[in-house]
Formats: C-alpha cells, sequence, structure tokens
C-alpha cells in the first residue's frame, strides 16, 4: 500500500463510499436528512437530487452548507475537499460540477512544486442559477441572482447579476 494513503485513510474513503452508496439509493426527502445527519448544514424545504459527493472522505459533509429553497439536480459532483456554499434560492442544474481543490497527484509527482495541492471553498449566492453541465472552479464566488450559462467554466468569480457563458466563462450581459 501506497504510504501515504494509511490504513485510516482507506477505511474513511471506504466509510464514505458506503455513505455514498446509501445517498444515491435514498429518496430526495430522506437525502437531505441524511446530509444534515452526516453533518451538512441544510436549510429549509431543499430538493437535492441524485448528485455525488467527491472526496468526503477528508472532512466529511461539515463543509457542505445549503441555504432555503435550493435545488440541486441530478448528477451533480460536489467536491467536499474545499467547501461549498448555497445560499438562499439557488439552482444547480444537472450534471454540474462543483470543483474545490486541485492535486495533480502523489508527494513526488514531477508537477508538485510547480502545482501544489491546493483547496479553497466555492460559494454561490443567493438566487444564483448555475446551468447544465457547467463547471465551477475552487474558489470561485458566483455573485447573487447570476447566471451561469450551460456548459460554461468558471474560473473566476462573478460579479452579482451578471450572465457568464463559455470556456472560460465570460461576462455576456448585466
Amino acid at each position: 500500500m501506497n504510504k501515504e494513503i494509511s490504513l485510516e485513510k482507506a477505511g474513511r474513503f471506504f466509510f464514505f463510499s458506503i455513505i455514498q452508496t446509501i445517498l444515491h439509493w435514498s429518496l430526495p426527502p430522506v437525502r437531505v436528512w441524511l446530509l444534515r445527519l452526516l453533518g451538512a448544514t441544510v436549510g429549509k424545504d431543499c430538493v437535492v437530487l441524485d448528485c455525488s459527493f467527491s472526496n468526503a472522505y477528508h472532512y466529511g459533509f461539515r463543509k457542505l452548507t445549503i441555504g432555503d429553497r435550493c435545488f440541486i439536480g441530478d448528477e451533480v459532483m460536489i467536491d467536499l475537499r474545499g467547501g461549498v456554499v448555497m445560499e438562499d434560492w439557488v439552482t444547480v442544474s444537472n450534471r454540474v460540477n462543483l470543483v474545490t481543490h486541485m492535486n495533480v497527484g502523489y508527494q513526488g509527482h514531477p508537477l508538485q512544486k510547480t502545482y501544489p495541492t491546493k483547496e479553497s471553498p466555492i460559494t454561490l449566492q443567493r438566487g444564483c442559477f448555475i446551468g447544465t453541465a457547467a463547471t465551477i472552479l475552487s474558489g470561485v464566488s458566483v455573485g447573487r441572482e447570476s447566471v451561469v450559462g450551460a456548459g460554461a467554466v468558471v474560473t473566476h468569480s462573478v460579479l452579482n447579476n451578471r450572465v457568464v457563458v463559455g470556456v472560460p466563462a465570460k461576462r455576456v450581459r448585466t
């Protein structure tokens, strides 16, 4: 076994893989209840469809905050390592990726010196909408009532009341 993967870390990975399976087979109201039980903060009247949570074995679900009346669609991938905050009225469409960290590989990987492991939270502010298959990268904040177009890759924070589209995402409208 690689020395970076301890028995404890392997056990946590196994445990959270089982949790992911249970979440996958749960109905949305039960899924919300389970997320709260696992340490996430989830507001009232939220719908969490069949999404996946990666890197839970690092910190569990305590870095996940979902406000009131949020909707998270099917096949959304939420990387929990850096933390995700969704304020009230946020909509995350199907197949969105919320990527909160970067890690190019094990210690000793030739790119580690140039690109050290980094984790930063993603914040989706009140009333924003994230379109289908968009990707939001580490450290990004999407402003209040902003729209991220389908398939966009958001590498920098978005101001309030903006519409961004493309790869990388650029403002098309205020």
